[in-house]
């Protein structure tokens, strides 16, 4: 068992600040992709340390989460399912049914109410440690470790079934390069074009840009223009025709218009190719751009020196 307790007490201590980095966590834990979050810009109600699959994300997908209710001095670790958007695979009932929701876990969460408790964790600070109790029951540290160990080799039984169904959108490669070149332009925004001329959204120190709700659907990434402080509706044009990507791009600004109040919103297209529909359609479509991204692969030969 890879033994992970120094990271959650320094998780935990560090939730208890005003600090956000995260540079400093791994980035990777048994064979997963870990991200800690103490929120972006201020501090989130509930910090987290997520546990995804490399096809999945926290924004998208179903995963092993901790999450620190630090108003009531909680640690949960969860069956988490994405806030954001929908995963179009869950945890199996199976899995679930005998386990609560956190909002009935916890009086009124903040946040992430819908996803099921595995454990749940007492939490008191003293002398710049932390104690973690079980049922009232203090516990070493490691149990955690344990704890979180069991729940992610349930998610990789998970994983591994729904690779093997080829008709699970996570089996997919082209799935997992549109999820994946959306993560990437998210977590790379100040390095790209994007994010010279705009800014994400951020609402109680967390990122709400990427898949924004809204009742006619979930937009890829909304954003504010640096200097006019409107909206910026952007789309990946992903495995669809350009009319629809021109027309979804259409909807959504409208929408923005409307129930924002935005008059002069505009929008963006990231697509793999300007083909000639695309051409045309822009034409007549005003206050939208196009980006082309480039996906590019080095080899480099590994030397043992």
């Amino acid at each position: 068992m890879i033994d992970i307790s120094n990271e959650i007490v320094k998780f935990i201590i560090q939730a208890n600040t005003d600090s956000l980095k995260t540079a400093e966590y791994p980035k990777e834990h048994d064979d997963l992709r870990m991200k800690v979050s103490f929120g972006m810009g201020a501090k989130a109600r509930v910090p987290w340390i997520s546990f995804t699959s490399f096809e999945m994300s926290t924004q998208n997908g179903y995963f092993p989460v901790f999450l620190y209710y630090r108003e009531k001095n909680i640690l949960i670790l969860s069956f988490g399912v994405s806030e954001s958007y929908e995963a179009a695979e869950r945890w199996s009932l199976e899995t679930t049914r005998d386990k609560k929701l956190i909002s009935e876990y916890i009086d009124n969460p903040p946040r992430y109410g819908d996803s099921h408790v595995f454990k749940g964790y007492e939490i008191e600070l003293k002398n710049d440690g932390v104690i973690f109790k079980l049922d009232g029951q203090e516990i070493p540290v490691i149990k955690l470790s344990q704890d979180l160990n069991e729940i992610i080799n349930i998610y990789k039984k998970h994983i591994d079934l729904e690779i093997k169904n080829e008709s699970s959108p996570i089996s997919s490669g082209l799935f997992y390069m549109e999820k994946q070149l959306e993560d990437f332009i998210i977590e790379n925004w100040e390095s790209t074009e994007l994010g010279k001329k705009y800014d994400l959204i951020y609402e109680d120190g967390n990122l709400v840009s990427q898949q924004y709700r809204t009742d006619i659907g979930p937009i890829d990434i909304l954003a504010y223009d640096k200097s006019s402080k409107s909206h910026v509706v952007i789309e990946l044009k992903k495995n669809q025709t350009s009319d629809d990507t021109v027309g979804q791009v259409a909807r959504y600004m409208g929408w923005i218009e409307e129930t924002k109040k935005d008059p002069n919103v505009k929008g963006i297209i990231i697509a793999g190719k300007y083909d000639k529909k695309l051409f045309y359609a822009m034409k007549r479509v005003k206050d939208v751009e196009v980006f082309l991204y480039e996906v590019n692969f080095l080899l480099r030969e590994y030397s043992k020196d």
